[in-house]
């Protein structure tokens, strides 16, 4: 596995030209900031999941080697660095937000009947239900074990966001039987299932690093407002895809609705096309799809996401002026920069 996969957040939009010399140079700065302790964190991660046993291990490892962003410990790791050294216990907490991600992602792929992920079967395809749940418990347990050996308000935070995502998860798991079109549910499920553990990393990285309280408490609201802008860019670049009537279509049987669907009804009756697409019409989905995209939805969830990134860039000023913090700003700025 190697650190590009890291930084794709930052890669990505280098990659498509959107970048310049300034954003390109940033990229080179995130591997010589910390592509060390990344490569320790790997190495943290990969140990524990080898304290489980088979073939739950194997499943684990098969998540795990099929990469990732890894933004979640990244961000942690530049919080830390913005007050003081990287140090074990750090490396150690970011190994912790990334196997409690990789966790939700097993059991997501459990609830959703998911069969690919990052280009590759699923592990409940290969090892089955039982096996994918057992696995994302063991990393849980893991990321436990790592937890408890830092602050004392660290740990309490970390046991609170575990409940966060097991709320946000049972909300959505509801749309199975009735499609919600509240933004209210929306903004419950995206706070708890994704917002809250880009919270508790940047919250977590900041205290071990040696912060202020005022500097934990902004960069925990840092790390709420990267979280949901990363969901809202997702939700937008799903409509923009030309693969996005399937993708309606898969998410809507899996009980899910992004808020461009949603803002769409505000402006259209949908609950006909969102009622064929819950039967299983897939031809409904383009033309739900089609009609979400006329509706202008996509670019008030886009204008909305670039509001999340400012709020978020804000936050920031509470930082020390330093390279880590300037790099959590570009991190930031790259999650808008998909969307140009």
């Amino acid at each position: 596995m190697t650190l590009s996969s890291s930084l794709s957040v930052l890669a990505d939009a280098a990659s498509d030209g959107r970048a310049g010399a300034r954003e390109n140079a940033r990229i080179a700065d995130v591997r010589a900031l910390v592509a060390l302790e990344l490569s320790e964190v790997e190495a943290i991660v990969a140990r524990h999941i080898g304290e489980g046993v088979v073939p739950a291990t194997d499943s684990a490892r098969h998540l795990f080697e099929s990469g990732g962003k890894r933004v979640r410990p990244l961000a942690l790791l530049l919080a830390c660095a913005c007050f003081g050294a990287i140090d074990a216990r750090a490396r150690d907490l970011a190994a912790a937000a990334e196997l409690v991600h990789m966790a939700t992602l097993l059991h997501d792929d459990v609830i959703d009947d998911g069969d690919e992920r990052r280009g590759r079967p699923t592990s409940r395809r290969i090892w089955g239900n039982a096996v994918s749940v057992l696995a994302g418990d063991l990393l849980l347990v893991e990321a436990l074990r790592l937890g408890c050996r830092a602050h004392a308000e660290t740990w309490s935070e970390l046991v609170a966001t575990l409940g966060r995502l097991v709320d946000g998860e049972v909300v959505q798991l509801r749309g199975r039987h009735s499609v919600s079109l509240a933004e209210a549910t929306y903004f419950e499920i995206l706070r708890g299932k994704t917002a809250s553990l880009f919270e508790w990393s940047l919250r977590a990285g900041a205290r071990e690093g040696g912060a202020g309280r005022a500097a934990i408490d902004a960069l925990g609201r840092f790390g709420e407002h990267l979280g949901m802008a990363f969901q809202l860019v997702d939700d937008v670049l799903d409509y923009e895809s030309q693969h996005s009537g399937k993708t309606m279509f898969a998410d809507l049987l899996e009980g899910k609705v992004t808020l461009p669907l949603i803002w769409a009804s505000h402006a259209c009756s949908l609950e006909d096309l969102v009622s064929r697409v819950r039967a299983g019409d897939e031809t409904a989905a383009a033309a739900l799809a089609e009609q979400v995209r006329a509706s202008g939805a996509c670019g008030r969830v886009r204008d909305l996401a670039l509001s999340e990134t400012a709020a978020a860039l804000r936050e920031l000023d509470l930082v020390p002026d330093c390279r880590p913090r300037e790099v959590l700003r570009d991190v930031a700025a790259g999650l808008a920069a998909r969307l140009g």
